[in-house]
């Protein structure tokens, strides 16, 4: 897998009105709300930043807004980019036979982006996605 750059980073919260004392009130982030997902995409040296609420993203990688009992609750996901929407998809058949168990594989989501995601060690969300207007230009 060819991995290009280091697509988004989010803090994934359970409490997102604690969160939002500390990246809206205090640091002042330049963040945008959508639906209760905080994120910018204006913040130097980053391309997307989110404050990604853990009832979502439970919904995105087992669609449902509980995250399982039987899995450490994270809280952090980072995600890679690869060239295209197939390289998703390779990647995440690669990263199974390393060893490693996807959360979900890849699959297109209602924004545009494919994505297939995993859990680290450190039990971070990491995905690898491809995001076409991250490619634009």
């Amino acid at each position: 897998m060819d991995i290009l750059f280091v697509a988004s980073f989010a803090i994934i919260t359970p409490e997102p009105s604690e969160s939002r004392k500390l990246y809206l009130d205090a640091l002042r982030l330049p963040l945008e709300d959508s639906d209760g997902y905080l994120h910018s995409e204006k913040i130097g040296g980053s391309k997307h930043f989110g404050v990604w609420p853990l009832s979502q993203a439970a919904q995105a990688c087992f669609g449902t807004s509980e995250w399982p009992s039987d899995r450490p609750v994270p809280q952090t996901s980072v995600e890679f980019e690869v060239e295209s929407e197939q390289a998703v998809g390779e990647a995440g058949k690669e990263l199974e036979a390393a060893g490693f168990t996807l959360l979900h594989p890849a699959r297109k989501e209602p924004w545009g982006q494919t994505v297939a995601r995993m859990q680290s060690a450190e039990n971070a969300i990491v995905g690898i996605s491809y995001a076409p207007w991250l490619h634009d230009g």
